[in-house]
């Protein structure tokens, strides 16, 4: 069986070899100031309509301008405003990038991305991180330096009470025996681990449905890609998981100027984005999703010429059928994304 071949997200988003392309919240050209949250409703809904397949969220709690990357997320909650996207919308997918474990209770963070399954089925995923922002972790009296190690615990806790009936779980986090959590999934979430989350190759290669990692040339990011899928062949894992990145796009006017570095992405115009693009598909990308803080252009146009002009080249995928059995994530009639 195809891994999640009946999740309609994840079947949206993930295809060996093929790119699909999201957003990242806000979005709005805040650049160094704090994000008004303005018009982000209206502009999911166009996101959706030009056939962005996902929305993605960061999880951040307080504004620190001493960290290295001073931004301070969407500013809300990640897992309540992600249930006001998905109640804003129709189709497009909710990411996050990502839900530091260390940060929170595997017990309670399960009951609640378990309860926005059930209310948006298929329209979550769950990439996880051990976190990097030591404001957030002192506030919270949480230890830094052993994050990682409470990465790992807290991971196999919420795997547990996510998809084990009445499990037993003995965990420095808490204690379960003859109970089970509410409500139930009918399938998994796909998990997407973040960065390394202070672990090694050989983790990363036995553990997630997929990888997210930090943007970098192309170059680079091959060097990764193939580093992490050699870890998971020597692992045994000869499923296909899928590779994410974000990028910090500073779309020009011009649609014929060259890409040129800016932090975390490029400056380029959109014929030149195409042909970036094109390359990061055929190095393993299979999901990207373009950050727009940077740019000095309104959201809402550089979206539209997106969406015009590059999204046909990347567009959702349509479902995989299977002859044997309905797909329930079979598109309407007509509809292309």
């Amino acid at each position: 069986m195809r891994l999640f071949e009946h999740h309609q997200t994840y079947q949206r988003m993930y295809r060996e070899s093929e790119l699909t392309l999201g957003l990242h919240i806000p979005l709005e050209n805040y650049q160094t100031e704090t994000p008004t949250m303005a018009y982000q409703i209206e502009l999911a809904r166009a996101a959706e309509t030009y056939g962005f397949t996902t929305l993605w969220l960061r999880d951040v709690i307080l504004e620190d301008p001493h960290f290295a990357d001073p931004a301070v997320g969407q500013i809300y909650d990640i897992l309540i405003y992600a249930t006001h996207l998905l109640s804003q919308t129709n189709r497009i997918a909710i990411g996050t990038s990502a839900l530091v474990l260390p940060l929170r209770h595997p017990l309670r963070l399960a009951k609640e991305v378990a309860t926005i399954e059930a209310l948006f089925p298929e329209r979550l995923i769950m990439g996880i991180s051990s976190g990097d922002r030591q404001a957030d972790f002192r506030g919270l009296g949480v230890d830094h330096p052993s994050r990682g190690i409470q990465f790992r615990e807290a991971l196999s806790y919420l795997e547990k009470v996510l998809y084990e009936h009445y499990p037993t779980v003995d965990s420095g986090y808490g204690h379960i025996h003859q109970a089970t959590l509410v409500p139930k999934l009918k399938q998994r979430i796909p998990t997407m681990v973040t960065g390394f989350a202070q672990q090694d190759l050989d983790w990363l290669g036995r553990n997630g449905d997929g990888w997210m990692y930090y943007p970098q040339a192309p170059i680079r990011q091959l060097e990764a890609i193939n580093a992490w899928r050699e870890s998971a062949a020597l692992q045994n894992h000869a499923a296909f998981r899928p590779f994410s990145m974000p990028m910090h796009l500073d779309l020009a006017e011009d649609p014929d100027e060259e890409a040129t570095p800016i932090r975390l992405g490029f400056r380029v115009g959109r014929n030149g984005l195409l042909e970036l693009l094109k390359i990061y598909q055929n190095i393993g990308v299979n999901h990207l999703f373009f950050a727009l803080f940077d740019t000095p252009r309104p959201a809402n146009e550089v979206i539209q010429e997106l969406g015009e002009y590059v999204l046909p080249h990347f567009p959702p995928h349509r479902p995989i059928l299977n002859p044997s059995k309905k797909n329930p994530g079979t598109a309407a009639p007509g509809a292309n994304n």
